[in-house]
């Protein structure tokens, strides 16, 4: 209303998501403020460049938060849109670990820097004997969105998805013996390890080799077979903390649901999926297998609108609109806090 009617018709697109978009703002900005005022440190871009300005970049990435819940609604373009976001998430991350490296320390969040490997977050507080931070983040973040931290919250996680989209457009699903097998072998591995090196008092830098090693095995995977098949490879048979994603998003009311009645089994689900989650047989019953991490592209490629977002148990009456809403929020400001305060 403040900037006329012609802003108004330019901001009229999309007006009957404007309170879903509004929460997304307000509980960004609400997130943000909570960070920066019971930090130690200034956890603000900003605020270290310009002290006192970290209440603007607040308000813009709650801005990013609205804009970036009318994406997630739109079930079309947050197929076409996730993979560059995700990847620009990913680009910010590692970008400023790089500019903190190279000599500019007020990108990094303290300086004691730790390997961004996403096994780690298992293996490291077992190394250390402690450092819960992230294995409560991590929980906490799939209590709220399920294993979407997969397919929207996971900086190396977009690499394997871009690898991936180098292949060919159909996909090579891996059968459910890597899918769960592969990553399992690979949790206790790298926690068995962590308990090993842990008992026998191995110093840190030396552990930190064996952990890059793990991490550039991991590159390796994402370069020659995830490129090769289509399918992310890494996320699905070789990351442990996918695993726990999977398993510990099965506790959360959050699904990927297929309406049988209308579905007519055409397997454009199963050709877009990346996460090998969509077998014949699942189409058949309606849901996605173990390794579904509620990307949503399965939602976007249906051309019948089979396929939505469900909430099951004590809330399997709300409504796939409804659902998709609250969805929508959810990771939309955890993108932007993510993105705001994020750093090593």
């Amino acid at each position: 209303m403040l900037l006329g009617e012609r802003a108004r018709g330019f901001f009229r697109h999309g007006t009957e998501h404007e309170g879903v978009r509004a929460a997304a703002f307000v509980l960004a900005v609400f997130g943000l403020w909570l960070a920066r005022g019971k930090a130690k440190v200034a956890v603000l871009l900003a605020d270290r460049f310009w002290p006192g300005a970290g209440w603007v970049e607040m308000v813009l990435l709650g801005l990013y938060a609205a804009w970036l819940a009318g994406v997630i609604l739109d079930p079309a373009r947050h197929k076409r849109l996730r993979p560059r976001l995700w990847a620009l998430f990913s680009a910010v991350f590692f970008g400023q670990l790089l500019l903190g490296l190279v000599g500019f320390p007020d990108f990094l969040m303290t300086g004691r820097l730790h390997l961004p490997i996403p096994a780690l977050i298992a293996a490291g507080p077992l190394f250390r004997g402690g450092g819960l931070f992230m294995p409560i983040l991590f929980v906490s973040t799939v209590v709220l969105v399920g294993p979407a931290w997969c397919s929207h919250l996971c900086y190396i996680g977009a690499w394997d998805d871009q690898c991936s989209r180098l292949g060919p457009k159909r996909t090579r699903p891996l059968s459910r013996r890597w899918a769960i097998g592969g990553r399992l072998v690979a949790l206790i591995l790298t926690c068995g390890a962590a308990l090993l090196l842990h008992s026998l008092a191995v110093p840190a830098a030396t552990a930190a080799v064996l952990a890059a090693g793990f991490g550039i095995a991991g590159l390796g995977v994402m370069l020659f077979v995830s490129r090769y098949l289509g399918v992310m490879a890494h996320c699905t048979a070789f990351c442990p903390i996918g695993l726990l994603g999977n398993i510990l998003g099965r506790l959360t009311p959050w699904r990927v649901a297929i309406t049988l009645s209308t579905c007519t089994q055409c397997g454009t689900c199963a050709r877009v999926c990346r996460y090998s989650a969509l077998t014949p047989a699942e189409i058949e019953v309606g849901a996605p297998g173990l390794p579904c991490t509620l990307c949503g592209d399965c939602i976007g490629a249906c051309p019948h609108d089979s396929m939505a977002y469900r909430l099951i148990g004590p809330f399997r009456n709300v409504s796939p609109g409804s659902a998709r809403a609250v969805l929508a929020v959810l990771l939309a400001v955890l993108m932007a806090l993510f993105l705001g305060v994020a750093r090593i």
